[in-house]
């Protein structure tokens, strides 16, 4: 079964490619909202900052290095969290556009999508009549005919390039099923290396849904194909975050919180910041007993290579 820790590790992931400007005030776009919500969201218990970056005018994703370097040194001057970078982007982009960034920085870790998938969020196109930018719409609408690429070919150019050239760890972004297998593959090939963090995500149109039941069978799952060398985290998409990240804390996983995944913090209630959901999933592990890890313990956790190891 899934690595045991004594405490568990909060990731916030700070904006992401998915929800565009117009759906909250909250989310931040510019490099000083980006820099401010990762200290703050620090600060509140997150030992693992998940970024990506925004064009500062438009808001749009972007994988450009020059801006995601307006960031990455603030939060590492003002925090001891880890810093985990994108190689996901926006929809789109190419695996090299992707990289870029994280290839420049060099970071103690990155995500690293495990399969090509059917990522929908064209229903969002719906919800919302006025616009903040021409982009939004468009960008949101086209996704019922995307599929983000993650093929094997791109997956071990990114083990190779930032994994064994950089000494990047990677939080495997695994969105069903099929995801756990094809990390196996790698596992098996020996280009993962344990401990390893497997990302379990739920709630995304195209990936496996946001049963409860899906839960326990992504965990069973990778038990059994991992036995005892990864840490297991839980993220699900908007009203699905807490209670299904607090039911993989209880079942012994770590958690990850974010504007990315959620724009909410209660019902009907948007969130006022990233700081303010990584609080409440605090408070929810804490009046069940768990601890928080802290940066330090998450490093040693996962194994890292250290903040004084990166580029930025």
């Amino acid at each position: 079964m899934a690595k045991k820790n004594n405490k568990v590790i909060i990731t916030c992931a700070i904006t992401g490619g998915i929800h565009t400007p117009t759906m909250s005030d909250a989310l931040p776009i510019t490099p000083d909202e980006i820099a401010t919500q990762s200290i703050d969201a620090a600060e509140a218990g997150a030992s693992i900052i998940h970024l990506h970056a925004r064009d500062p005018k438009t808001g749009a994703p972007t994988g450009d290095p020059d801006v995601f370097m307006k960031f990455l040194p603030r939060i590492k001057q003002s925090t001891d969290a880890v810093v985990n970078i994108t190689t996901g982007g926006g929809l789109g982009m190419t695996v090299q556009e992707r990289l870029a960034a994280a290839l420049r920085a060099e970071p103690e870790m990155t995500s690293l999508n495990m399969g090509s998938m059917n990522f929908a969020l064209h229903p969002l196109a719906n919800k919302y009549k006025d616009w903040k930018h021409d982009w939004e719409k468009p960008y949101l609408e086209g996704t019922d005919d995307f599929i983000f690429r993650n093929t094997f070919r791109d997956i071990s150019y990114i083990l190779k390039h930032l994994g064994e050239g950089c000494g990047t760890k990677f939080e495997h972004e695994c969105y069903d099923i099929g995801h756990l297998y094809n990390l196996a593959h790698f596992v098996d090939a020996g280009l993962v290396k344990p401990p390893f963090m497997v990302q379990s995500i739920f709630g995304i149109l195209g990936g496996i849904g946001a049963d409860m039941e899906n839960v326990m069978f992504m965990k069973q799952t990778a038990d059994r194909l991992f036995g005892d060398d990864y840490v297991w985290s839980v993220l699900a998409a908007g009203r699905f975050q807490m209670p299904f990240i607090t039911q993989a804390a209880m079942m012994g996983g770590n958690v990850r919180v974010g504007l990315e995944d959620s724009l909410y913090i209660g019902k009907g209630q948007l969130a006022q910041s990233n700081a303010q959901q990584v609080a409440k999933i605090r408070h929810i592990l804490e009046e069940l007993g768990l601890g928080i890890a802290t940066p330090v313990e998450a490093r040693e956790i996962l194994q890292l290579k250290g903040g004084d190891m990166v580029k930025f």
